[in-house]
């Protein structure tokens, strides 16, 4: 059903619409443009109820600003209506579009309305709003006596353009009421800079401040808090509501303030440049701090903005409020550029004090650098710096550390402080690693203010403060280095250090880091010429000494004196050497006198090298190895127990791969530690010693068999001498005697007179030629008379041990081989013997004892009724090859220590100190000097091989 309308014509319908909207576009009143909208719709539409309503954005309700009504009672129409959920109207709000009602007196949704529909029989209802841009402004309530809320076509047109043009209006007298409450902080600024630039010293320009930020932002009460460093608190230098109470630094004792440590949170904030707003039930700060310093300051609302100049706080601007507010954007932008101001004024007024400051610390740092130019002693040096930069910096102590790498943590090495104070005695250990980096990339001194709070450098906290630090500055003496030499400045209260303080310290420190680097290597080349001092002492000691002069040379000599020299470059007061020699079963101990008897042992303790865990640890570890007494096991420390050892360092005496004969134990306090350069010089020393005595001792074993060896050889020959004489003188009487008549004893005796002659002759030969070396011959012999030769020397024993012998290739001229394998071997040599037989030249008799040896040895170790075979076989035109094999057992160790090609420890016990060995030995060593080599070797299937290389005659 439509809605009722009073009777127009189009003409005035549009005429109206057009006087309306002049009107409304016109008209700047807000009550004038709702009477006008009511006025036009009560004219133009026929509806016993017009109501229009405001939107509060804040408070979430429509305020009624007026309409008709059945009974023209208009009070109704002016209240406020709160919105619910649910609620028709809070719907229309929501989505922004026409709602109607065919009955509002039974719409339950609309309960605000709902009584007076039924009232004044109110049926068909539109709510339509009144919006701009998806803004809600207000709403439009008509109502009819009618049932039914449709609106013909030219109606909702005209009431459309009729509330928009309504709603437009209102949405820009909105703005340009926004606009003329917004403040500009800007605007305020510029006034003030133009004030504050005509005033002539900081307190009219802190006043002119105050009052600016008082009139623009409004609070109860506006504040200006000075930082003091050295006391760490914050006292009022200006206030709105007080005369100026700005004191002269050095003329007056400090006024009472807030210490850093009641305005803890708001301190922190401050100091990174963060402004500080507390406000209704809002806080920039944590909420357990937010409350006490609200409390301390004695307001319910906060807005503070820092006063720094160069990174240091000078301050703070506070805006107070007497009761909860919440702080708008202005008023913040506002006091952090008054804020601002106050840091770039600040300085000025002090500009002459901060001028002669920077000459002052200018002057500072460069009698520093006069005093290394100048090369002054190291002490003077830092006692001149230290008392300037405590004076300067007001500060308790001045200390100087520096990383100790064989103790692994920081010591003192220069410290200042006030007479009546003690040395701090301190513990440092090794930084943390965030803290190592954090000095190493430092451009300037870091500053700890509460070092029981501060979480930087935490592992020292606990020994500081029990030395009474609070707060420090701390600087690496060698900037973008690993932190090694460290430069503390300490105080015994908390305070804070401003950027130049912070700045001076930083040159100051790279500056004394060149002193601590100079003064350094002057000290490492001290030890470094110590050690070369003694490293030449025990090189002279061992040029001197040569055994071979004297027959009384003691090895102990060189040891003690080099156990003495240890002792000197280590400063220790125990240094002692267990030694032995292969195949002994307990060490020696070879040991200086004892002073200090905290460091006794027992000197002739049985010490069994197998058994006692210092010898294996040395041997085992391939250098030195360092540990405490704590670790020594019962067994040694029933020798080594002195009271005073602590600290103890094995090193074994090595030399190459041979095993070690020796080590060195050395020991001193429980709060020694062991220096890298000394125990390297250590070791340098006692490896020279090794070497030294292995030759030594190789010197003595070499001097001792060559006066066995000389003492055997005159023995035998003066024996053969002997034997060859009485040999003569028989065979003199022989021939005095005449031959016998008996044609057959004839004929032997002349046989054996005639070998008895040629022994006798090879025998003087023999006392002739090689009485003191050995003599090279050239003659030539088959190879079959050689083995012929051989082998009737060793018949018998092979008779005796049933061996097998089998002789192959003697027929050997470029055809097959020729085999002889029987018992009677020595008719089958003789029987292969031919013109083309092999034939070898060189020391005939030397081959023939050598092949002896070798087939002794073989049928010694052979099992009876066992087999040797003898190959024959031409390498080449110059080499002969003879080998024999056999199944025997021979130990493996012995074939190792005959492998020339390893290196031989001749200070060790060997199987070629005896036979067989000593002879296979020999035999080797023969074969090289007459021109053949001696190889002997195990096959895979443990059958034995000795292989001789004998050398061909030349045909001519």
């Amino acid at each position: 059903m439509g809605q009722p309308q009073k009777s127009f014509t189009d003409e005035q319908q549009i005429l109206a619409l057009c006087n309306v909207l002049q009107r409304l576009r016109e008209e700047d009143n807000v009550d004038v443009l709702i009477s006008t909208t009511i006025s036009y719709i009560q004219q133009q539409f026929d509806y016993n109820l017009i109501w229009i309503a405001l939107y509060n954005r804040l408070k979430h309700t429509l305020l009624g600003q007026g309409g008709i009504t059945p009974d023209k009672d208009t009070n109704f129409l002016y209240k406020q209506v709160v919105l619910n959920p649910g609620d028709i109207l809070e719907q229309v709000v929501i989505e922004q579009g026409p709602l109607g009602v065919v009955d509002l007196g039974n719409e339950p949704r609309a309960a605000t309305w709902q009584e007076f529909g039924k009232k004044f029989n109110i049926q068909g209802t539109i709510f339509w709003p009144i919006r701009h841009k998806n803004r809600f402004l207000g709403l439009l309530l008509l109502g009819s006596e009618r049932w039914g809320y449709l609106l013909p076509g030219n109606v909702k047109t005209r009431l459309s353009i009729v509330l928009g043009t309504l709603g437009a209006v209102l949405y820009q007298k909105e703005i340009d009421l926004q606009q003329r409450q917004t403040k500009h902080p800007d605007e305020a600024l510029l006034k003030l800079l133009d004030n504050v630039r005509t005033l002539k010293n900081l307190d009219q320009r802190l006043k002119a401040v105050v009052e600016e930020t008082h009139r623009f932002v409004t609070p109860s009460r506006t504040n200006i808090y000075w930082f003091d460093r050295q006391g760490r608190y914050f006292w009022c230098r200006m206030s709105n509501h007080l005369v100026n109470i700005g004191r002269n630094a050095g003329n007056q004792k400090p006024a009472a303030g807030m210490t850093v440590q009641e305005l803890s949170e708001l301190y922190y904030a401050l100091s990174v440049n963060q402004i500080v707003w507390i406000g209704d039930a809002r806080s920039s700060l944590k909420s357990h701090f937010t409350a006490k310093l609200l409390q301390r300051l004695g307001v319910r609302s906060l807005l503070a903005a820092p006063i720094i100049w160069k990174n240091d706080l000078l301050g703070f601007l506070a805006v107070e409020g007497n009761e909860p507010r919440i702080w708008a954007e202005a008023d913040k932008n506002f006091v952090q550029g008054a804020a601002g101001l106050i840091s770039l004024v600040a300085p000025i007024d002090s500009m002459e004090t901060t001028i002669q400051q920077i000459q002052d610390d200018t002057k500072l740092t460069s009698q520093v650098a006069q005093a290394i130019y100048h090369q002054e002693e190291f002490e003077q040096i830092l006692s001149s710096c230290a008392s300037q930069i405590l004076a300067r910096l007001a500060a308790s102590r001045f200390v100087l550390l520096q990383y100790d790498v064989d103790q692994n943590n920081y010591q003192i090495i220069y410290q200042s402080q006030p007479h009546n104070r003690r040395p701090l005695i301190l513990d440092l250990n090794e930084l943390a690693a965030v803290d190592s980096s954090l000095l190493r990339y430092a451009a300037t001194a870091i500053d700890i203010e509460k070092l029981d709070e501060d979480l930087r450098f935490f592992n020292w906290r606990h020994p500081l403060v029990e030395s009474g630090v609070r707060s420090l500055l701390i600087a690496n003496c060698t900037q973008g280095h690993v932190p090694k030499v460290l430069l503390l400045i300490t105080q015994e209260n908390y305070r804070s250090w401003s950027t130049l303080e912070k700045e001076l310290l930083w040159v100051v420190s790279q500056q004394i880091g060149v002193i601590v680097q100079q003064w350094q290597l002057r000290h490492d080349n001290e030890r470094q010429q110590k050690v070369l001092h003694s490293i030449q002492e025990c090189l002279r000691i061992l040029e001197e000494t040569d055994p071979t002069q004297t027959k009384a040379f003691d090895t102990k000599n060189l040891e003690l004196t080099v156990l003495q020299q240890i002792q000197y470059v280590l400063e220790c007061p125990l240094v002692l050497m267990l030694s032995w020699s292969a195949g002994q079963t307990y060490a020696e101990i070879i040991l200086n006198s004892v002073i200090d008897n905290r460091f006794s042992i027992l000197p002739h303790a049985q010490i069994n090298i197998n058994t006692e865990p210092l010898i294996q640890w040395a041997i085992a570890q391939n250098g030195y190895l360092s540990f405490n007494a704590d670790n020594l096991p019962p067994q040694t420390k029933k020798w080594l127990h002195g009271s005073g050892i602590g600290q103890i360092v094995i090193i074994a005496l090595r030399t190459a791969s041979y095993e070690p004969t020796a080590i060195v134990v050395i020991a001193d306090t429980w709060e020694r530690q062991w220096s890298q350069l000394n125990l390297e010089a250590t070791q340098t020393l006692l490896t020279q010693l090794a070497w030294s005595r292995r030759q030594q001792q190789i010197t003595q074993r070499l001097e001792s068999r060559s006066l066995e060896l000389q003492q055997l050889n005159w023995y035998k020959h003066s024996r053969l001498e002997e034997i060859q004489r009485a040999t003569t003188l028989l065979l003199g009487q022989i021939h005095d005697v005449g031959i016998p008549s008996n044609d057959l004893t004839r004929t032997r005796y002349q046989l054996l007179l005639r070998q008895l002659d040629q022994t006798n002759a090879s025998m003087t030969a023999l006392l002739k030629l090689e009485q003191w070396q050995l003599h090279k011959s050239t003659e030539t012999m088959s190879i079959s008379n050689l083995l012929k030769r051989s082998l009737e020397r060793v018949e018998v024993l092979f008779q005796h041990h049933k061996i097998w012998v089998g002789v192959h290739g003697l027929g050997q001229s470029g055809g097959e081989p020729e085999s002889v394998d029987n018992p009677s071997f020595l008719s089958g040599i003789q029987a292969s013997t031919s013109p083309s037989s092999m034939a070898i030249a060189g020391d005939i008799v030397k081959f023939e004892l050598i092949l002896h040896e070798l087939l002794v040895f073989a049928c010694h170790r052979s099992q009876r009724g066992g087999r040797i075979d003898i190959w024959c076989r031409r390498l080449d035109e110059q080499l002969l090859e003879l080998s024999i094999t056999d199944s025997g057992m021979i130990e493996s160790q012995l074939l190792a220590q005959l492998d020339q090609s390893t290196p031989k420890d001749v200070l060790a016990l060997s199987l070629l100190d005896h036979p067989p060995g000593l002879h296979l030995l020999i035999c080797q060593n023969l074969m090289q000097q007459i021109g053949g080599e001696l190889h002997i070797y195990q096959l895979p299937d443990s059958r034995v091989v000795s292989r001789l290389l004998l050398p061909l005659a030349i045909k001519n």
